[in-house]
């Protein structure tokens, strides 16, 4: 997580962000956009169906489904016979079932005439006299089953043209008894997801066919309260919609053992009972059609469907070698009331949130992915708006194995919809103060401190406070004559060229520029982000000066030209004023106090020593180890009594050359007879290096003088410095 980026969060931002999230997520829980909760429903039927193993089992099904499907078409005696006259054929099939020890069948298709009632003239008579008393037989199975409470036939009510049972019939289930609607609740996207457990009538509330199939089934009486509240036994019915059951389908094709009306016929016909005991005691039977254009519905298992077929097991001839089968997005009409009949009998329906509840949901989401947008980079965040799909499908997807609908495609729309609008507003109006800030002060200011700003939610101000920084103070060694010999243009060029190599390395190692004066550099470290290494890094940083500089002396292409520049650096560590310091109209974050003026005088005091760099002994503490260092003198600076020994960083520890170390053991050899009145010796001990180091040089010098005029007895081993 991008703290800093947190910490950058403004109340304002945040208050536009949530403002966002509440309209989206608010819009689209108007009932326009009802569909979203509908499109949820289908997906995640979808995606248990592949993550889940939700199929049942054949044998544990409590509700079977014989269908007239083509292979029924297509066997005698109902080839070629229209279907009026298969009646008598399906009342052998029914009796058989309700004698194998069904509980109930229900009837999904309904015959609204019979071939009694024909008006056609056939000779001197209609069809229908001459074939009076053609549906005694299947009226007299109709009876006999109602009579145990074993039947239920279907009707379409409320249409315009009824669908209806024949009179016979009906008369021959006692009337409305034993008939129930068969009617669906389609959502106004046109997919069926619920269906009506109760129907209003003029006497009250008729239950549906699918709620009186599980009624039968439980043996208990279904209970229709107020708002069309419905209970089955301890069952209290989840419903969103008064008076209906959100359905809660598996996937695939094998929700419910289906056997083919054509194979029960020869069955019942060779009087296997046993074959109608092992397959139907016991259960629900639904009779319905199956085929590929009549009594089709488009339903929440649309993305989760199969090959469907008649695929229980077989009494008679094995099954008809049919054309290849399509997967087809609708499902027959008789696996929705299989469905509810399953899902009321196991307390499967699905439960759904409320329009407020949902918008909650839905609120949240989106205003996590706008937060999110605040909190991360727009990389970072597409990422995890990436990651936050799946991971809310498969929450969402464990509830709905629970039977609960959590919102997925309302949700994630919103979510989405928040993301991109609150990416917006950050682009256009969040994060133009920032650019601007960037834009304004680069050029002036430290990258860093300019980030602090922007943290703070704040412009700079006057102020400071005391901090425990590393200062750094460079200068070029004969930059007035150099400038003296240049026109103004070269002289420009090549600075520009310096000043950029060498301010690329101080904010590469964690320091700012503080200000240019000239040729000189005055650097900061620890400042204004705190660095417990400040020290460490600003003495790696002149290293690495002196290195680039190097390179740029020896490279022809520079623009030095042939100019040969060489730099001295001061570093000192302590207490030092840090922060914006100057008038109300201008001022500039620097560093003020003891500190900045020590260093500026150890840069001055490599002219010296013949040194490049050279450090306090506060800096050199600080920074090891890591470094090799040499001491090389102490010293008294213009403006301070109290001496100071002086260090120089002679690279990093273990990458010293062979010379490096000879050089440096000679020295502190010197050094340390200098410090006990041993002139001579010391002017021996530095002689062994003063040809290769000026340093070495220098020193002998200062011995030799003291050997050929010796120092009182009050003399101390302070080299006063008499100019910066």
């Amino acid at each position: 997580m991008d703290v800093k980026r947190l910490g950058t969060i403004r109340l304002r931002d945040l208050a536009v962000v949530v403002g966002l999230a509440f309209a989206l997520t608010g819009l689209l829980c108007l009932p326009h956009f009802d569909w979203f909760r509908g499109v949820s429903i289908d997906l995640l039927t979808r995606v248990a169906w592949l993550t889940l193993d939700q199929r049942q089992v054949h044998e544990h099904s409590p509700v079977v489904v014989v269908v007239l499907d083509e292979e029924t078409y297509r066997r005698k005696p109902f080839a070629g016979s229209p279907s009026v006259t298969w009646t008598r054929e399906i009342g052998k099939v029914l009796t058989a079932i309700v004698d194998g020890g069904a509980k109930v069948v229900g009837f999904d298709i309904v015959f609204p005439n019979t071939i009694e009632q024909s008006e056609v003239i056939f000779g001197e008579e209609t069809i229908g006299a001459r074939m009076r008393g053609f549906d005694r037989d299947f009226l007299r199975d109709l009876a006999t089953a109602a009579r145990g409470g074993k039947l239920v036939l279907g009707e379409v009510v409320g249409a315009e043209d009824p669908i209806a049972p024949s009179d016979a019939q009906r008369l021959a289930v006692g009337n409305e008894r034993n008939i129930r609607p068969l009617n669906l609740y389609t959502d106004a996207d046109g997919v069926v997801r619920r269906v009506p457990l109760a129907m209003k009538t003029e006497g009250g509330s008729t239950p549906s066919m699918s709620l009186e199939l599980a009624s039968r089934a439980l043996g208990v009486a279904a209970e229709i309260g107020g708002k069309d509240m419905v209970r089955l036994g301890d069952y209290r019915v989840p419903s969103k919609i008064p008076g209906t059951m959100t359905l809660n389908f598996q996937g695939g094709a094998d929700d419910f053992p289906t056997y083919s009306l054509g194979d029960l016929r020869d069955c019942a016909q060779h009087g296997n009972s046993a074959y109608f005991r092992d397959h139907f005691e016991g259960r629900v039977v639904l009779v319905g059609a199956l085929l590929d254009l009549e009594d089709r519905v488009l339903t929440s298992k649309r993305f989760a469907t199969g090959v469907e077929g008649a695929h229980g097991a077989r009494c008679g001839a094995p099954r008809s070698n049919l054309a290849k089968k399509f997967i087809h997005q609708t499902i027959a009409g008789v696996y929705v009331h299989a469905t509810a009949v399953s899902n009321l009998l196991r307390k499967q329906g699905l439960k759904e949130l409320g329009r407020f509840s949902n918008w909650l949901v839905d609120f949240g989401l989106a205003v996590a992915m706008g937060g999110v947008v605040l909190a991360f980079s727009f990389s970072s965040a597409t990422i995890l708006l990436a990651s936050l799909v799946p991971i809310w499908f498969s929450i969402a997807t464990f509830a709905f194995a629970l039977n609960f609908v959590l919102p997925t495609a309302d949700a994630l729309a919103g979510g989405i919809l928040t993301f991109f609008t609150a990416t917006a507003y950050r682009f256009v109006v969040a994060d133009k103060d920032k650019r601007l800030l960037r834009r304004s002060f680069s050029f002036y200011l430290a990258p860093a401190l300019i980030e602090r700003m922007i943290a703070a939610n704040k412009p700079p101000s006057l102020g400071g406070e005391v901090r425990f920084v590393t200062i750094y103070r460079s200068d070029l060694a004969g930059f007035t004559p150099l400038s003296e010999r240049l026109a103004p243009a070269e002289l420009v060029a090549l600075m520009n060229d310096y000043l950029s190599a060498m301010t690329e390395i101080i904010d590469k190692h964690g320091g700012f520029v503080d200000k240019y004066i000239g040729d000189a550099i005055d650097g900061v470290f620890g400042a204004p982000l705190d660095d417990p290494n400040h020290a460490l890094n600003a003495v790696r940083a002149a290293l690495a000066c002196q290195v680039k500089l190097r390179e740029m002396n020896s490279d022809e292409r520079s623009k030095f030209g042939g100019q040969t520049l060489r730099q001295r650096v001061g570093l000192h560590t302590g207490s030092g004023l840090v922060g914006n310091i100057g008038s109300r109209q201008r001022f500039n974050y620097t560093v003020m106090g003891d500190t900045a003026n020590l260093a500026s005088r150890l840069e001055g005091a490599n002219k010296f020593y013949g040194t490049s760099i050279i450090a306090s002994e506060a800096t050199v503490k600080m920074a090891e180890p890591g470094i090799s260092w040499r001491e090389l003198d102490t010293i008294q600076v213009v403006g301070r009594n109290e001496p100071l020994v002086i260090f120089e960083p002679l690279g990093h520890d273990g990458q010293l050359s062979l010379e490096q170390i000879s050089v440096q053991a000679a020295y502190a050899e010197g050094l340390k007879l200098w410090r006990t009145r041993d002139f001579a010796g010391a002017a021996d001990a530095f002689g062994r290096c003063a040809d290769r180091d000026l340093a070495s040089s220098l020193f002998r010098e200062r011995a030799m003088l003291l050997v050929h005029s010796p120092p009182g007895p009050d003399w101390r081993p302070v080299n006063k410095l008499v100019s910066k």
